[in-house]
């Protein structure tokens, strides 16, 4: 008996890749088809895991990248939230439409989605398509208790009021959701959703089947989520690249200093910071490598490097980061999974989104240390480098990560889902 899973994600890096990464792997079981469904953008990275490709939003990639990847900062501002809402809605519904089209004419047996594609789920639920979430930030899914997300990274409240506290966040920002339609003139019918919560609270843009929560468990708080999602690590994909591996020193430590594929509009912070820290770091023998963070990127002509700053255009996490001692990161769900799965202790400089909540996990999970003042960024890269706690931590998470590949554990409820094989142990 042979199925077909569909896979749908948008084009970006950290949304994309882990989809591809387990399309990589489905592919490879004899009895499955396997699609990704994606925009133009997303195609080659797709052809490259042997799984067909479906283009989605034609034309649009302009359009996607200017709603994900504003040349600004978005954070919590009202205004700024509201205009991305209203330009994520009208795709939604374009993105819905084209769904309909296309399983109509050859529905799948399964469909595997990325958490930021709210048109799937009403669209696969009006077809009679069962449907999995895919989520590399599972610190956004709401729960029952615990802090919220989206308010600047906070702890569990401690005792009553800490409680109190953390209730009052939830509502706060369930409260936003709600609004948020209606202040972006977005109709949720549109899309098939007749609310954005369910009976029982859940939010309804998630799976109530499986949400494979794409980090390692131990970095997170407990927290009572929906029964649905289930922890099953980072899906470690990067498509191959032609970018050169970095040349490191002999004799040296070396960090990478990296922000990702996205907001552009705060590399100009990281290699001043990177700049200043180097001079400081180079005496004790450290080198800084910065990523510029995509091919053929490079830095104004002029820019003046100090000794112990190497600038690349774009580093290949998959196969050159374990040949760092340590990263320098914003906290972005791509490059946090594969620093954790190679054991490396990190500097965590959160900029927007998801940032600030992955980044006091990774504090109090005791892998890395927040990067407060831009200008004390030396103090925390020998910190990370020679406090011995921060690396062991580190090493334990990327066992854990190592003995329990995420990929392995997807397909193996992926058949048993589709009962391919017959029953299998799955997540």
């Amino acid at each position: 008996m042979s199925a077909r899973v569909d896979l749908v994600a948008p084009p970006m890096a950290g949304h994309l890749h882990p989809v591809l990464g387990i399309a990589a792997r489905l592919v490879r079981e004899p009895d499955l088809e396997v699609r990704v469904l994606s925009t133009a953008a997303a195609l080659p990275a797709v052809a490259l895991t042997g799984a067909v490709g479906v283009e989605l939003l034609a034309g649009a990639d302009a359009e996607v990248a200017e709603v994900v990847d504003p040349p600004y900062r978005v954070g919590s501002n009202p205004r700024l939230l509201v205009r991305q809402l209203r330009a994520t809605a009208a795709l939604q519904v374009r993105l819905a439409a084209e769904l309909r089209e296309v399983w109509r004419a050859d529905p799948p047996d399964l469909v595997l989605a990325d958490f930021t594609m709210a048109a799937v789920g009403p669209t696969a639920d009006a077809l009679g398509l069962p449907w999995w979430t895919t989520h590399p930030s599972p610190c956004a899914i709401e729960a029952r208790s615990g802090p919220p997300s989206y308010v600047g990274g906070w702890r569990p409240g401690r005792g009553p009021l800490g409680r109190l506290r953390d209730a009052g966040g939830r509502r706060f920002v369930r409260g936003f959701k709600r609004a948020a339609p209606r202040l972006a003139g977005a109709r949720l019918d549109d899309i098939g959703l007749r609310s954005l919560y369910r009976a029982d609270g859940s939010e309804a843009i998630y799976s109530t089947e499986r949400v494979l929560a794409l980090v390692p468990e131990g970095i997170e708080y407990p927290r009572a989520l929906p029964a649905a999602v289930r922890y099953v690590g980072p899906v470690l994909f990067t498509p191959p690249s032609s970018a050169h591996p970095p040349g490191l020193a002999p004799g040296r430590r070396h960090v990478l200093v990296t922000a990702g594929t996205h907001v552009a509009w705060h590399r100009g912070a990281l290699v001043a910071a990177a700049a200043r820290a180097a001079s400081v770091l180079a005496p004790r023998g450290v080198e800084l490598h910065l990523s510029l963070g995509r091919a053929g990127a490079s830095l104004p002509v002029g820019t003046s490097l100090p000794d112990g700053l190497v600038v690349h255009d774009l580093v290949d996490y998959a196969r050159d980061l374990a040949r760092f001692d340590a990263v320098v990161h914003h906290g972005g769900s791509g490059v946090l999974g594969h620093t954790l799965a190679a054991g490396l202790p990190a500097v965590v400089w959160p900029v927007d989104y998801d940032q600030p909540d992955h980044a006091v996990r990774l504090v109090d999970a005791g892998v890395a240390v927040r990067l407060e003042r831009p200008a004390r960024l030396a103090e925390a890269v020998l910190r990370v480098l020679e406090e011995p706690g921060y690396a062991a931590a580190a090493r334990t998470i990327a066992a854990d990560v190592a003995a329990r590949p995420a990929v392995e554990t997807i397909t193996a409820a992926v058949r048993a889902r589709l009962g391919v094989y017959g029953a299998a142990p799955g997540p």
